[in-house]
């Protein structure tokens, strides 16, 4: 056994087996009934609004309620049907502002399918519907973020203002029918307007009358469509690592560092922070998408893990925030699989015992080959820690960094720090390729406990000899005796054991389909390149897992992952610029 693997033995602490506590997100099937419902009931507001109603029930309503007020409440129906579409996400999601929505537009409904036609079949549906939200409230217990309130009630005020001003150019560009010229008849023609009625001022065309009157509409659905989606989406809380938590995590690392290759990349400041009771023990998290994303293993004492990982995903449960962990280790997996999460293997990290390697023997020759090519062409290696560089030579290590990155925004995520040089950073690790007194090249670890660095950033010059990266990496290998280091980790490699499996001979239908899935893809990400890459080297796979709650979320977090590392990018009002980007 390798002295890596030894020490993750020796690491392994057991854990009482505790019961398994059920979240809200398997134990109840009532949200997503209700969001089915509250669909179902938007698509007959608008089928009873668009059907023509029957004329016996328009004579029945004709002597007790004006034409206007049917007209009206046709109007309202589709409104309804529209934002109750909407709030059935937010039912799913357990959202109490969803429920409190829902309840006043079903209540609404019941009104007014009455009054526009006497349609007491669709009335009855709603008021069903109705009691079905009341009797079952407490399901409806998720909170939402303040912050989205008041960015839907912003939206809301902005949008109605640009609606008047657009509205009120049409009226003053065209030639207008005027019986009432006050001001108070352009405000109140645009505002019945958008919801599909007529004003006191019409156009002199009745073409130029009904191109009006769709714009209004047009103007009113975006309006109401946009309020209720920021009002409704799922809240994403700007990410905030505050100096106090940073230096108790750091006193955490101090002591349990050694136990988690990833634990410092938790100290990125894009990410918030949830401790467990006693403040053994701590998670880092993003909410990305809904998703509350957490990497790596908890850090801090194993014993005190459930305490952080219950506060977790109690926090989770809270917000109606779907639960997530990447590339967790066996030990942290078991941790969250205890506390009621799946887990699925995502491939193994790279980890290289510094005693045991070595460029002899016909396995290295490839690497034996590239690094001499290399240094023939007048390459060379200086690694440093980063706390020895001076400031000049930090600034234009971060200048070069940026313009030899490959995309605009800054990935990563699960193993990627963010920033360099900062000085709370001083005991990183950066390896530098130098040709003829030009930086062609480097590489920046961040500590894994006192005696290991893993892999943070590889960057290099695009024109650069094919073979640099090899050097680098044996070059920091071959230093790290200096640096009182005994074992490295690599990049993280995806689906590893997939790829691997699926080119031996006898590979199944099953698992060869599989791996020319991920060689497809690899196409747009670096899943085959990563992998060869790292096993040039010959390291120790350790797997890594990802934690959910059931196979159901694994799109939803799928795509939160890409999101957080940065492979894709959803535009946003407000998007909160990455460290490091």
């Amino acid at each position: 056994m390798s002295a890596v693997a030894a020490q993750r033995g020796a690491d392994t602490s057991e854990e009482p087996e505790g019961p398994r506590q059920r979240r809200a997100w398997d134990t109840s099937w009532v949200p997503r009934v209700a969001g089915i419902v509250a669909y179902v009931a938007g698509l007959l507001n608008l089928a009873s609004a668009i059907t023509p109603p029957e004329r016996s029930r328009l004579t029945a309503l004709r002597d007790v309620i004006p034409g206007a007020v049917s007209s009206v409440a046709t109007a309202a129906t589709v409104s309804a049907g529209v934002l109750l579409l909407l709030l059935a996400k937010g039912l799913r999601r357990r959202k109490r502002r969803a429920w409190r929505a829902a309840v006043a537009l079903l209540a609404a409904s019941v009104a007014l399918h009455v009054i526009k036609g006497l349609d007491v079949e669709e009335a009855v549906v709603a008021f069903v519907c109705l009691v079905g939200l009341v009797v079952t409230r407490k399901e409806f217990r998720a909170v939402s973020d303040r912050s989205s309130r008041w960015t839907a009630v912003a939206a809301l005020l902005g949008l109605l203002a640009l609606d008047l001003i657009v509205g009120i150019l049409l009226l003053e560009t065209t030639d207008m029918v005027r019986g009432n010229t006050g001001t108070w008849a352009y405000f109140e023609t645009v505002l019945r307007g958008l919801v599909g009625l007529n004003g006191p001022i019409h156009a002199v065309s009745h073409r130029r009358d009904d191109s009006i009157g769709d714009t209004l509409v047009a103007l009113g659905a975006l309006t109401a469509v946009v309020t209720a989606y920021l009002a409704l989406r799922p809240s994403e809380p700007r990410p905030h690592l505050s100096h106090d938590d940073e230096e108790r995590m750091r006193a955490l690392l101090a002591k349990q560092g050694r136990r988690d290759s990833l634990g410092y990349f938790a100290l990125r400041r894009d990410k918030s922070v949830i401790w467990s009771p006693t403040g053994k023990a701590c998670i880092a998290y993003r909410v990305l998408s809904g998703v509350m994303l957490a990497s790596g293993d908890p850090l801090g004492d194993p014993e005190a893990w459930p305490g952080a990982i219950n506060a977790f995903l109690d926090e989770a449960d809270r917000h109606a925030w779907t639960p997530a962990v990447m590339a967790c280790s066996e030990q942290g997996g078991e941790a969250w699989a205890r506390a009621g999460l799946d887990a699925l293997e995502l491939g193994d990290e790279a980890i290289i015992d510094v005693e045991d390697f070595s460029l002899e023997g016909r396995a290295m020759r490839n690497v034996r080959q590239a690094v001499a090519r290399v240094e023939r062409a007048g390459y060379s290696c200086e690694v440093t820690r980063i706390g020895a560089l001076g400031e000049q030579r930090k600034r234009e290590l971060r200048a070069q960094a940026a313009a030899w990155r490959g995309a605009e925004t800054e990935r990563g995520f699960s193993m990627a720090l963010g920033r360099f040089g900062d000085p709370e950073d001083g005991r990183c690790v950066g390896v530098l390729a130098m040709q003829e007194g030009r930086m062609r090249a480097f590489l920046h670890f961040v500590p894994w406990g006192d005696d290991g660095l893993s892999l943070d950033l590889m960057r290099r010059d695009r024109d650069a000899e094919n073979g640099l990266n090899e050097l680098l990496i044996v070059s920091a290998l071959q230093a790290a005796p200096s640096l009182g280091v005994t074992r490295v980790s690599l990049n993280f490699a995806v689906f590893r054991s997939a790829l691997e499996r699926g080119e031996r001979i006898g590979a199944g239908f099953v698992l060869r389909g599989w791996r020319g899935l991920l060689l497809f893809a690899s196409r747009w990400f670096q899943i085959e390149s990563l992998y060869k890459f790292n096993a040039k080297f010959r390291p120790v796979w350790e797997p890594r897992f990802v934690c959910y709650p059931s196979a159901s979320h694994l799109p939803r977090i799928a795509i939160a992952a890409l999101e957080a590392e940065a492979f894709l990018v959803l535009p946003s009002l407000s998007r909160t610029r990455r460290p490091g980007s």
